[in-house]
């Protein structure tokens, strides 16, 4: 195990410097600077302002030698300084709204798998029923439904109209007057609507997929030969045919990661979460060049370490690939 992990590592040094290489090329294509958000609404602003903003910023430098200088700050954990007014340093702002998109990406994923993996499961067992004739038009809705629609239909309902949940934040106002229960309980009353909303398709989709492998799997020899030996049918299930049924699932969960964490730039817009989503949003809006690349490379970091944690519990789940 040490040594496929050992592989996976040195295999996300070279994946990381590719995805920087392309991002940093793109979004130095897009039209605009951010000089022209500086200089544009100036009626004093010359060419020789403009021309010193991007001395500035080393923006006058070929883009190659750009990219190389980046490189070489981010080998000693540099993201630079931001573009923005107030001239902080990149990883200082995305420490401040990392933790905030880690929870809900990891409360969604939480989510998914403890109510997708049972409802699968019973739907592969119980095939033809009512209720999984019922998960399957829940699946449709949820492939169907578009998340930003969703948050604002909830926003409106349950937050506006019925005011169940806020709409908007984190915490509420005079959250520091609160106690430590009255604290947690308003970031989770707060969190209901996001994670709900981020969670929804990947309630779809995994239940779906949790039911397609579990029938292919109850089909197979060993699944009669286990039957065959007079085991309860929970045992069946539970011991024997769903560890080989959450192999594909495991894969999937891997790769659904970067979607959750772009996802978070929808509904923390949407709600207002000061988080990575709507940090770099905001970064792209104001052509923020060293505060987007750092919220790309973090996110590709955390996009390679949930499919080498996939890989991991694909090996965990399977002797086969540990052991070639």
């Amino acid at each position: 195990m040490l040594v496929y992990l050992s592989k996976r590592l040195l295999l996300m040094i070279p994946l990381l410097l590719g995805i920087t290489l392309i991002s940093f090329v793109v979004i130095h294509l897009a039209p605009g600077e951010p000089t022209d958000l500086q200089t544009e609404m100036n009626p004093e602003a010359g060419v020789e302002l403009k021309a010193r903003l991007r001395a500035q910023y080393g923006l006058d430098k070929p883009i190659a030698l750009q990219y190389v200088d980046w490189v070489g700050r981010l080998a000693r954990l540099d993201f630079g300084t931001s573009f923005s007014q107030d001239r902080r340093p990149v990883w200082d702002k995305i420490v401040e709204r990392l933790p905030v998109t880690i929870l809900i990406n990891v409360l969604s994923i939480g989510l998914i798998l403890l109510v997708s993996i049972p409802i699968g499961i019973m739907a592969a067992v119980r095939r033809g029923s009512a209720f999984d004739r019922w998960t399957t038009l829940f699946v449709f809705i949820g492939f169907a439904t578009p998340s930003f629609w969703l948050a604002l239909l909830l926003m409106d309902y349950l937050g506006a109209y019925l005011g169940l949940v806020p709409i908007s934040g984190i915490k509420s106002l005079g959250y520091e007057y609160l106690s430590s229960g009255e604290q947690i309980w308003d970031v989770i009353h707060h969190l209901l609507l996001p994670v709900l909303v981020s969670a929804f398709g990947g309630l779809a989709g995994f239940s779906r997929y949790m039911r397609s492998n579990m029938l292919e799997v109850i089909n197979q020899d060993y699944i009669l030969t286990a039957r065959a030996k007079g085991l309860s049918e929970r045992l069946v299930i539970m011991r024997h045919a769903l560890r080989n049924a959450l192999l594909p699932v495991i894969t999937i969960l891997g790769l659904s990661v970067p979607g959750l964490i772009g996802g978070s730039v929808i509904f923390e817009s949407i709600f207002a979460i000061p988080g990575m989503g709507k940090l770099f949003y905001d970064a792209v809006m104001m052509r923020d060049y060293p505060l987007i690349m750092g919220v790309l490379v973090i996110g590709a970091v955390l996009t390679l370490l949930g499919n080498m944690l996939a890989d991991i519990g694909y090996a965990v789940a399977d002797p086969r690939i540990r052991n070639g």
